[in-house]
């Protein structure tokens, strides 16, 4: 049995700002990756099946894979929505609501953003949508209130927006910590994504789970060795040392320029 492979997709742009170009897909590209996905004959699952089955729920069928967006680039709606559609693939979009078109209450670079008009129409039309953040900062260098409004804002927004409950979340940058997984389970979401840049395993953390991110520098190789369940590690269900390192590491920055502000 392969491991789960949790694909994580910014934006799909064949010219795209300079701050995301690191992390964004042409479009001939994606449509190639949509086509070897759809060719590996693995099940496509949801984001909410990936969740139930990390909360013990039932279990995900052998080998599967799951599509995830983050942000909310405009290009979803016209380029990567379609894509979905013609090949029959769900996929969860996991937006920040403060960087929608025409707000801009975000850190996020400029860049052609979807409206939440479109959110809703995406929502209509079968995509997941769920949390990513309001302003999009590291939630684990925040002071906890700021933690809680990140977690908060965006789920206030969307439900209002959507007329149901948003149950999950993506961390901003994937980065997260015990304080803030804690406050996402309080704040009643059901699960939340990472990134870690590896398989999600049976046993992951609901609160943490992997994903692979596919940037532009993604080979085709790199990524059929994904879809055959090889070309990165398997997640571990607790945090490394180095991970808790890089955290202080950036608390430490932000705490000095916070006083130099």
């Amino acid at each position: 049995m392969n491991p789960l492979a949790v694909l994580l997709y910014h934006t799909i742009n064949d010219d795209p700002p300079s701050w995301v170009a690191p992390f964004s897909v042409s479009t001939r590209t994606f449509l190639g990756q949509l086509d070897a996905v759809v060719d590996s004959g693995r099940p496509i699952v949801t984001a909410s099946q990936v969740v139930a089955s990390r909360r013990g729920g039932p279990a995900l069928p052998p080998d599967a894979v799951a599509l995830t967006f983050d942000d909310g680039f405009r290009d979803f709606a016209h380029t990567v929505a379609p894509a979905l559609a013609a090949r029959s693939l769900p996929a969860a979009l996991f937006v920040t609501t403060g960087a929608l078109h025409p707000h801009r209450r975000s850190v996020l670079g400029d860049a052609p953003m979807l409206s939440m008009d479109d959110v809703v129409c995406l929502d209509q039309e079968g995509i997941e949508i769920c949390s990513h953040a309001h302003v999009h900062e590291q939630l684990d260098t925040l002071p906890s209130q700021r933690i809680t409004q990140e977690l908060l804002i965006p789920k206030t927004i969307l439900e209002e927006a959507l007329g149901h409950a948003v149950s999950l979340y993506a961390y901003p940058y994937g980065y997260s910590s015990l304080e803030v997984r804690n406050q996402t389970r309080h704040t009643g979401y059901l699960g939340a994504f990472a990134v870690r840049n590896a398989f999600s395993p049976e046993d992951d953390d609901p609160y943490r789970i992997a994903r692979l991110m596919v940037c532009r520098d993604t080979s085709p190789e790199t990524f059929a060795s994904w879809l055959s369940g090889t070309g990165a590690p398997t997640a571990s269900a607790h945090e490394q040392p180095q991970t808790m390192l890089w955290r202080q590491y950036r608390r430490s920055r932000a705490r000095l320029h916070a006083v130099r502000r």
